[in-house]
């Protein structure tokens, strides 16, 4: 997703495939030893995607699915940050799709299990593109917690999904990003098959006061860093970005 040099990635601050405390990478994880494949040169090169894919509220989950003159239910954030390279260095022209839970833990997916209530005026995804700085913003209402079938009493924390695209939508990432202070964050298997507590860290959005709207939203930061030894962990690219 950007150009210069390769560094290496940490793979000591990523999780194995297979973690069984986590059910399903026992199926999902590799059984024989891994290939690298290299790209064509039209998965690198298209189909790209430009500004004006986007919609007027595409980056503003609280009204981009309501009705006319409603809004979705919930403690209303905004979540900013940047998409960095290796060095730091803002990647521009990135799109970020994000999709989550509604305030009440649910998502609006036709075969969601569990029995909170939908929010008729909230869907649950959106998307931005990154500015020349590297820079996004949207607005969305703060998640909840729900139960999943991973073990007896099992609970997802608090979450957005992230998918970063590069010049292509061949090149894609993806990640999760928790909340400062939830106590569910520790507890969670899919958080616990990350074993460096600072790649755990990476993930997890600190309150950010000083870009809140008074009488209106807080505001989290999430930087999310492509590559290299602090890169963040992305759950579809173990082998590096």
């Amino acid at each position: 997703m950007s150009n210069g040099p390769l560094f290496h990635r940490n793979r000591d601050r990523h999780p194995k495939a297979l973690t069984p405390e986590y059910k399903t990478s026992v199926v999902r994880s590799p059984q024989k030893a891994l290939l690298s494949m290299p790209t064509t040169l039209s998965e690198e090169t298209g189909p790209v995607f430009g500004h004006d894919i986007l919609g007027t509220n595409d980056n503003d989950l609280i009204v981009n699915y309501a009705a006319a003159g409603e809004m979705a239910i919930g403690q209303r954030i905004i979540v900013h940050g940047r998409v960095l390279d290796e060095n730091g260095r803002g990647v521009p022209g990135a799109l970020i799709e994000v999709w989550q839970a509604n305030a009440g833990g649910r998502y609006r997916h036709a075969k969601e299990g569990y029995i909170a209530a939908l929010d008729p005026n909230f869907g649950g995804c959106g998307r931005t593109i990154t500015d020349d700085q590297g820079g996004y913003s949207f607005r969305t209402i703060k998640p909840g917690a729900y139960p999943w079938p991973n073990g007896v009493n099992d609970w997802r924390p608090a979450h957005i999904h992230f998918s970063v695209f590069g010049r292509s939508f061949g090149q894609r990432l993806i990640t999760q990003m928790y909340f400062e202070g939830d106590p569910l964050i520790p507890l969670c298997p899919i958080v616990r098959t990350i074993t460096d507590p600072d790649a755990v860290s990476q993930l997890i959005a600190p309150l950010d006061m000083n870009n809140t709207v008074p009488m209106d939203a807080r505001a989290y930061r999430f930087d999310i860093v492509l590559r290299g030894r602090r890169s963040t962990v992305f759950e579809n690219r173990m082998e590096g970005s």
